[in-house]
């Protein structure tokens, strides 16, 4: 086998600076960045996906390596636009947690951090369900697939060779965050507005009979009855989720 050098000099540079790209996006990705999946597994999934991307966008990339001090702007560029665009696909994926933190908040189970702090205080045990039923259903929907698609469609996006576009970065960052928030307050909203007309009928019976300890009642009712409307609802939130998902992923494949 007889290898050449200058061209094998071109191919490691334009592996080097997609690895540089993709394995910021995919540790930040939705679903596939996500925290239960195995940092060794994101890794070897970055070089893969690298490895098959490499020849088809080497053509956005110098054909000879640079000086040092330019290959080292030219990696540190390629991140950074990796980090940009799976922060603004993460984003998508805290639509959940906006949802379950306010169901857990509203039905009482988040009191458990209260009565347990060596739980985590940034997450609920409603926020982990939501998002761990979030993932398998976007593997299951293959909508996966517009996730890794979202690496070869930021090439079309942001190009080595253009300019970063902060300012339409932020943009898009602004929209997702509200998009999300919205969605989150969607997601919730019965669950809000049954706990608030379950705390008016107590009130009302408090003040009918002050003997009677309504609100030490209130925990259990909110309880059940999250319980029950989570049953009831639980599939329009995630045909909902994922059509936002799918929307919102197509952005970034253009």
């Amino acid at each position: 086998m007889t290898f050449i050098l200058p061209a094998l000099e071109g191919t490691v540079f334009a592996f080097t600076l997609t690895f540089a790209r993709a394995g910021a996006m995919i540790m930040l990705l939705p679903v596939i960045g996500d925290i239960g999946v195995p940092a060794r597994v994101r890794l070897a999934f970055a070089l893969a996906v690298s490895a098959a991307l490499a020849p088809t966008v080497a053509h956005f990339y110098p054909a000879t390596a640079p000086a040092p001090v330019a290959l080292a702007f030219l990696v540190m560029r390629e991140t950074i636009v990796g980090i940009m665009v799976g922060t603004m696909a993460r984003l998508i994926m805290s639509a959940l947690d906006v949802a379950g933190t306010l169901i857990a908040n509203q039905t009482g189970l988040a009191f458990a951090q209260t009565f347990n702090p060596s739980l985590s205080a940034s997450t609920t045990v409603v926020s982990t369900f939501l998002s761990l039923l979030g993932a398998m259903l976007v593997f299951e929907s293959n909508l996966h697939h517009l996730a890794i698609g979202a690496i070869r469609g930021s090439y079309d996006l942001m190009p080595p060779d253009g300019a970063l576009m902060t300012a339409d970065m932020v943009e898009l960052a602004v929209r997702m965050v509200s998009g999300s928030f919205a969605l989150g307050l969607q997601l919730a909203a019965p669950f809000v507005l049954l706990g608030f007309l379950i705390y008016v009928a107590l009130g009302l019976i408090s003040r009918l009979m002050p003997q009677m300890q309504a609100f030490f009642l209130a925990m259990p009712i909110n309880i059940l009855t999250g319980f029950v409307l989570l049953n009831l609802f639980l599939g329009v939130m995630t045909t909902t989720f994922l059509e936002f998902f799918a929307t919102n992923m197509a952005i970034f494949n253009p």
